[in-house]
C-alpha cells in the first residue's frame, strides 16, 4: 500500500512538473450580453430610477505569470457597462413632470488590478489561484443626455480562481470569484466558463471562451443619500491568445 501511494505521488508530481508553466502571457476579449435588474436612488431629492434595458458591452483581460518569487503574478481586466432606464422625481435641478418619462443612463467603466499567487499550478490538471482584486470604477450618471454625477471609487476585494484541464481534450473549465462585504455593503463579481483551444500556431495558442457572468452591487453612500442595488448578469464570449 505504501509503495502504491509513493508511486501515485510520483505520478502526480511528474504531471505537475511537465504541465507547469514557468512563465506565461495570456490575453483575451469579447462581448458580454448582460441584462440587469435593480434600482439607483437619490434620497436627498426623493428621486429613484429603475433600469429596464441591457446591452452588449466589451471586456478584455490579460494574465502575466512569472517565476520571480515572492512577487505575485498579475491579472488585469477591463469591463464596460451601460444601462438606461426611467427616472421619477427630482435629481438636483431636474424635475420630471408627472406622467412624462425621462431617460437616464448609468455608464460604469471598471479596471480590475489583481495580484495573485498559484496554490496549484496545473497540478494533476488543476490550477488554483488566490489574491486581491483592486476594482477601480468610474461611474457616470446622465439624465436626458446631461451628465449629473461622475464618481470614481476603488473597491478592494478577495479573489479566487479555479481551473481544470480535461485530459486528452482541448477543453478547460474555469470559475473565479471576486467578493467583499462590509458595513452592509456588498460587491460580488462571479464568472464560470468553458474554453476550447484551437491548436498551436508558432508562438501563439488561440482559444475560444464562452461563459456566464454575474455582478452584484449593493452599496449605500456614507451620507446615505445614494443607494445602488443592481445586478448585471448574462452570457459572454470571446477569443483568447496564449503566448
Amino acid at each position: 500500500m505504501k509503495k502504491a501511494l509513493i508511486a501515485l505521488a510520483s505520478i502526480v508530481l511528474f504531471a505537475s512538473i511537465v504541465n507547469a508553466d514557468i512563465a506565461r502571457l495570456e490575453m483575451g476579449g469579447g462581448a458580454w450580453d448582460q441584462t440587469q435588474e435593480g434600482t439607483l436612488s437619490y434620497t436627498n431629492g426623493a428621486s429613484s430610477d429603475t433600469y429596464i434595458k441591457g446591452e452588449q458591452n466589451l471586456y478584455a483581460w490579460m494574465l502575466i505569470k512569472h517565476p520571480m518569487l515572492p512577487l505575485p503574478n498579475l491579472r488585469l481586466e477591463y469591463t464596460t457597462l451601460k444601462d438606461t432606464g426611467i427616472l421619477e422625481g427630482i435629481i438636483e435641478d431636474f424635475n420630471v413632470p408627472s406622467g412624462i418619462d425621462a431617460t437616464n443612463s448609468l455608464d460604469i467603466t471598471q479596471y480590475d488590478i489583481i495580484p495573485y499567487y498559484n496554490l496549484l499550478d496545473n497540478t494533476a490538471w488543476i490550477t488554483l489561484d488566490v489574491g486581491v482584486d483592486l476594482k477601480v470604477m468610474k461611474n457616470t450618471y446622465k439624465v436626458n443626455g446631461v451628465t449629473k454625477d461622475t464618481t470614481s471609487i476603488v473597491i478592494p476585494m478577495g479573489y479566487v480562481r479555479a481551473r481544470v484541464e480535461i485530459p486528452v481534450t482541448n477543453i478547460g473549465l474555469e470559475a473565479d470569484v471576486k467578493y467583499i462585504s462590509s458595513q452592509g455593503n456588498t460587491v460580488a463579481d462571479i464568472r464560470v466558463k468553458v474554453d476550447y483551444t484551437l491548436g498551436f500556431i508558432p508562438v501563439i495558442q488561440p482559444a475560444l471562451e464562452v461563459g456566464y457572468r454575474v455582478q452584484k452591487f449593493d452599496i449605500t453612500s456614507d451620507d446615505e443619500n445614494t443607494k445602488l442595488n443592481i445586478e448585471f448578469s448574462g452570457l459572454y464570449a470571446g477569443l483568447i491568445l496564449r503566448f
